[in-house]
C-alpha cells in the first residue's frame, strides 16, 4: 500500500516566485522626497545665512508719542472749555479758561501800588532840593550868628576898656559879657543845625543818587509785582503748547482747579516713534542708525513704514518697572529679558498714514551695517521739544509798566507813551473794564 501523502497531487500549483526585494516606484518616490527635503534644508540654510541672519525682528513693538499735559499755572474756577476729546488743536489755541475776577482785582491793585511807589520816589528826588535849600538856610543862620557874636565881642571889649575909669558900670559890663556867651551858644546851635541839615541831605541823596526814578529799586520792585499780577491775569486762559489732538480730557465746567492739576493732554501725531522690545540675545548686532521696516496691525502688510534705529534703552523693562523683580529670593527661573529699541519714523509716512499712540507694530531691523555705535555717542545740542506759546506772555506787561511810570512822573506826553493801562481797556459786556 503506497503512502498517498508523498505522492504529488495532480491539482497542486508550482511555488510562487520569490518576493521581490522592493518596489522600484516606491524607492524612487522616497529618493525624490529625500532629495527635495535635502535641497530645501540646504536652501533654508543658505537663506538663513545670506538673508535672515541680516535681520532682527519682533512683534513686541508699540507706537509711542508725547502726551503733553495741560495744567494751570494759577488756581481758579473753570468757566469755558474750548476743545474736547479727539479734536484737533493748533499751537496757541485756547483750551480752557478760568474765572479771571480775582486776577483782575490783583492786577488793579498792582497798578495802583506801582503808581503810588513812583510818586513816593519822586518825592525823594524833590526833597533833595528842599534839603539842599535847608542846608543853605542853616549856613546863612551860622553867618548871621557869627556876625552877632563878633558885634557882641566888640561891645564887650569896648566896655572892658572903659570899665577902669568908671565910665561903664559893672552891670552893663555883665550884660555885654552875657550877650557874648549867648551869641557863642547860638553859633554852636546854628552850626549843629547845619550839620543836621547836611546829614538829612546826604541820607536822602543816598536813596536817589545814581539812578533815575524809573530805575529806582522801589519802582522796580513794584513793577515786578505788576508783571506778576499781569501774568496771573493772563494765565487764566490755557493755550495749547503744540499742535495735535486732545486726549484724556478730565476737566469739567465749574470745577475748581489748583495749579498743576491735569486737565487734558495734547498728542502731536507728527511726533511719534516706535519702541520695539527685542530680546537681549537679539541686540548683539543692533546699532544706532540701522534701517528698519515696520508694519502696523491697523493697516496690515499693505503699508510698510521706513524707520531708523535712533537709540537703545539703557535698562530692561523689568529693571525699569515700578516693582522690579527680586531674583535673589525664593526659587529662580531664568526669563529672557527685553530691552526697548527706539525706532524713528519718517514724518511724511506718518502724515500719509496716521498712527495712534499704543498701536501694535511689527519691526524688522536690517543689521547688515554694524558700523554705528551701540549707544548714542554725542549729547543733544538742540531741544528735543520746545514751544514759543508762552514767550510773549509778558509783552503787554512791559508796555503797561512804562505807561504807569510815565504817567506818574508827569511826562507821558513828552515820552510818547500811550495811555493804555489794563484798567483803561475796552469795557466788558457788564460795563466793567476788561483786562484782556
Amino acid at each position: 500500500m503506497s503512502d498517498s501523502s508523498s505522492s504529488p497531487s495532480p491539482n497542486a500549483q508550482p511555488d510562487a516566485a520569490p518576493a521581490r526585494a522592493g518596489n522600484p516606484r516606491r524607492k524612487r518616490a522616497l529618493s525624490i522626497l529625500a532629495g527635495v527635503l535635502l535641497l530645501a534644508g540646504v536652501g533654508w540654510g543658505v537663506y538663513d545665512v545670506l538673508v535672515l541672519s541680516h535681520f532682527e525682528e519682533t512683534d513686541n513693538a508699540y507706537v509711542q508719542g508725547n502726551l503733553i499735559q495741560i495744567t494751570p499755572q494759577v488756581g481758579g474756577t473753570v468757566t469755558a472749555i474750548y476743545a474736547d476729546e479727539t479734536e484737533p488743536v493748533r499751537a496757541g489755541q485756547p483750551l480752557v479758561k478760568l474765572d479771571p475776577a480775582d486776577a483782575r482785582v490783583a492786577l488793579a491793585q498792582a497798578e495802583a501800588a506801582l503808581g503810588q511807589t513812583v510818586r513816593q520816589v519822586r518825592t525823594l528826588y524833590v526833597n533833595n532840593g528842599a534839603l539842599n535849600a535847608q542846608v543853605r538856610l542853616r549856613e546863612a543862620d551860622v553867618a548871621k550868628v557869627r556876625s552877632q557874636l563878633a558885634t557882641a565881642q566888640q561891645d564887650l571889649g569896648r566896655r572892658q576898656g572903659l570899665s577902669g575909669g568908671g565910665a561903664v558900670s559893672a552891670e552893663e559890663l555883665a550884660h555885654a559879657s552875657a550877650q557874648v556867651t549867648a551869641a557863642r551858644t547860638a553859633l554852636a546851635a546854628a552850626q549843629a543845625a547845619v550839620s543836621a541839615a547836611r546829614e538829612q541831605l546826604v541820607s536822602n541823596q543816598a536813596l536817589t543818587e545814581g539812578t533815575p526814578v524809573e530805575r529806582h529799586p522801589s519802582v522796580l520792585g513794584a513793577a515786578a509785582k505788576l508783571r506778576e499780577a499781569w501774568l496771573a491775569a493772563h494765565r487764566t486762559e490755557l493755550p495749547a503748547p503744540v499742535s495735535g489732538y486732545v486726549s484724556k480730557r478730565t476737566v469739567q465746567l465749574g470745577q475748581r482747579v489748583a495749579p498743576g492739576t491735569p486737565l487734558m493732554a495734547v498728542v502731536p501725531l507728527d511726533q511719534l516713534w516706535v519702541d520695539a522690545n527685542f530680546k537681549e540675545n537679539q541686540l548683539r548686532h543692533v546699532r544706532v542708525g540701522q534701517p528698519a521696516t515696520l508694519t502696523a496691525d491697523v493697516y496690515g502688510k499693505k503699508v510698510v513704514y521706513q524707520g531708523r534705529v535712533s537709540g537703545l534703552g539703557i535698562a530692561t523693562g523689568a529693571a525699569s518697572a515700578l516693582l522690579p523683580a527680586q531674583n535673589a529670593t525664593g526659587n529662580w527661573i531664568k526669563v529672557v529679558q527685553r530691552v526697548p529699541v527706539r525706532i524713528a519714523l519718517e514724518p511724511e509716512q506718518i502724515k500719509a498714514h496716521p498712527l495712534r499712540v499704543g498701536l501694535s507694530m511689527e519691526v524688522k531691523i536690517d543689521i547688515t551695517d554694524q558700523n554705528g555705535p551701540e549707544l548714542a555717542a554725542l549729547p543733544r545740542t538742540e531741544p528735543f521739544a520746545q514751544t514759543a506759546v508762552y514767550a510773549q506772555a509778558d509783552e503787554g506787561a512791559e508796555a503797561l509798566v512804562r505807561d504807569i511810570v510815565a504817567r506818574n512822573l508827569g511826562r507821558a506826553a513828552a515820552r510818547g507813551v500811550p495811555r493804555t493801562p489794563a484798567s483803561a481797556a475796552a469795557p466788558r459786556a457788564d460795563g466793567q473794564p476788561a483786562l484782556f
